[in-house]
């Protein structure tokens, strides 16, 4: 078996495989490529000795079974039989769920999140968002401290159980769109900088020095991602990929790295027969992110828009903190700007930030799908100081307005696990770091970062504590009683109309018209001839729809046709989905 590794800056390379050191030769066609041959079979563990140091995972490894600091696994991914035909579902007209594998089942791993798939199935949604799988030290943590860019997290089953995973999902017409991080590399376990200049002081990013992108070496740092970025697609046929927080990825050279990403992986689609997509998180408000390459953007095909959900957000719940203080002045007008336009920041002041931010979205050259809309994200739950959802915030008719608005809204809907029956379990941080320094400083930083914001030390859940993770798992019998179950029943109805009516998948955001009353609390908006209301006050509102006749589709309170006059009476706290006949 043929075994090679890039090591620039190493004068001798050798490879332990299984108990068995090999003297590797520099390759004369890849200046600081090192190669060799060695018998190998699926499972054998094997490492890389730079300059008689100690033996290394490979950066490029496969399989860590014993975890990041622990001997790289060969893996055979021809010994996998494929049960699902499948032939991939594209991101117009999704619904994705994002779910976090450790905590979606109590297990904690990925068979028994695909146990789980038939539920997600019956709830209409069409894609499993997996949040990162790389390993990562310890058992239990959210992934985005991860190494080994290539490999499946041991204690969620490894590389096996992630085919297993995606082999149910397809064959319930669910596609796989997994969580992937290369704006920077764990703390721990992360042995790449002994290999080669896979990070820069060139550039800072809040986690330290950037990931090489554009210095000296980043030719090959860059090929290490977007190979990793392949492999996912082609080998476990995921379907998609989220990249994590892009506008962490500092990149000066004229082609931008998320360019020649976004090139290589639209080939591999051509390639396989079967759609790809990428969906970038970035807070910076530019079009040129999901602008495609011949029209002078970077070609990803969308992003998480988060203006949509502060704006929801500050409507729904009226806190005004933080980045929600550009909203709170008048929410809901922010909540239409947002429908009807893409964004809420499109080079208006940020009082947040202390200056303009954005970049004007063009609503006749961008689809409505390419932005990703969303009442909660692991983000803004995870992150805030105990984790809690919206439904430790708002009453069920509330939770329902959410729904209606996130699930007719013009863009790709997104559900946070649990999201569906109003989860009354929080979803709170947990690490499981093996390293007792970096544990405390987690554990330090945590409660030293929510003191500012007036919390007790006493009232931050101890990241590092068993229980913080047990407390996030969801509890699946919730399902079976109320108010979960009519909650569930609400989003699988609004789930079902959104595949029913072609207007709720449309992309011409340009289409969408916006109504709200600021002082009485409703807002309304048309898609084709679909028209949503939702009345967020606690008393009944009648609202103008403008149109004679109108049938209704959904209703969370019963609600009476429209007469002639147009008019919806809508009972407080509700929404209402109807259509124009």
């Amino acid at each position: 078996m043929q075994f090679e590794v890039w090591a620039p800056q190493a004068g001798r390379v050798t490879l332990r495989c299984d108990d068995v050191t090999h003297a590797l030769e520099s390759d004369p066609e890849r200046p600081g490529w090192w190669r060799g041959e060695a018998e190998a079979r699926d499972g054998s563990r094997y490492g890389f000795a730079l300059d008689e140091g100690p033996v290394l995972p490979d950066p490029r490894s496969r399989r860590q079974p014993d975890g990041p600091d622990g001997l790289s696994a060969v893996v055979d991914h021809e010994r996998y039989t494929w049960r699902a035909k499948w032939p991939g579902r594209p991101l117009p007209g999704a619904v994705l769920y994002e779910l976090h594998v450790g905590t979606y089942t109590r297990e904690g791993t990925l068979d028994a999140a695909a146990e789980r798939l038939g539920h997600l199935a019956e709830l209409g949604v069409t894609h499993v968002q997996l949040m990162p799988l790389c390993p990562f030290p310890g058992t239990h943590g959210w992934g985005y401290e991860g190494v080994s860019l290539w490999a499946v997290h041991e204690p969620y089953g490894g590389p096996e159980a992630l085919k297993r995973f995606v082999d149910r999902a397809h064959e319930l017409g669910l596609g796989v769109v997994l969580d992937v991080v290369h704006n920077h590399f764990g703390p721990s376990g992360n042995y790449l900088p002994v290999f080669g200049p896979y990070l820069t002081d060139t550039h800072h990013t809040p986690w330290g020095a950037a990931v090489n992108l554009d210095a000296p070496g980043s030719d090959e740092v860059r090929a290490f991602l977007v190979g990793s970025a392949l492999a996912w697609l082609r080998d476990y046929r995921i379907d998609g990929l989220r990249l994590d927080a892009v506008h962490a990825l500092v990149d000066t050279r004229a082609c931008h790295f998320l360019e020649e990403l976004s090139s290589a992986v639209d080939a591999l689609a051509a390639e396989v027969g079967r759609p790809l997509f990428l969906v970038a998180e970035s807070d910076l408000n530019d079009p040129r992110l999901i602008t495609s390459r011949a029209g002078g953007g970077l070609g990803l095909h969308a992003q998480w828009n988060d203006d949509f959900h502060h704006a929801l957000h500050t409507t729904l719940t009226g806190e005004s903190q933080g980045y929600y203080a550009d909203f709170a002045r008048a929410p809901l007008g922010g909540l239409a700007k947002t429908l009807s336009g893409g964004w809420f920041h499109d080079g208006t002041y940020s009082s947040f930030r202390e200056r303009h931010h954005g970049r004007p979205l063009d609503r006749n050259r961008v689809a409505g799908h390419r932005l990703l809309g969303y009442s909660q994200t692991h983000d803004q739950v995870g992150n805030r100081a105990q984790g809690d959802r919206l439904s430790a915030l708002l009453s069920p008719g509330l939770l329902a307005c959410a729904a209606t608005l996130t699930l007719t809204a013009p863009f790709t809907p997104m559900l946070f696990m649990g999201e569906e029956w109003a989860a009354g379990t929080p979803w709170q941080f947990f690490t499981d770091h093996t390293d007792p320094e970096l544990a405390d400083a987690v554990r330090r930083g945590r409660r030293r970062e929510f003191a500012a914001h007036g919390w007790k030390e006493e009232d931050v859940p101890d990241p590092q504590d068993p229980a913080t993770r047990d407390r996030s798992c969801l509890d699946w019998s919730e399902p079976e009683r109320e108010p979960h179950a009519r909650v569930l029943a609400w989003y699988r109805r609004l789930l079902a109309l959104r595949h029913e009516q072609p207007d709720l998948t449309d992309p011409d955001l340009a289409d969408t018209k916006v109504a709200c009353d600021e002082r009485r609390r409703w807002i309304a908006f048309r898609r084709g001839d679909v028209l949503v209301a939702v009345n967020l006050a606690p008393e009944p509102a009648a609202l103008s729809l403008g149109v004679p006749h109108a049938r209704v589709l959904a209703a969370w309170e019963p609600v009476e046709t429209p007469g002639a006059d147009g008019v919806v009476r809508l009972p407080g706290e509700s929404g209402v989905v109807l259509l124009q006949e």
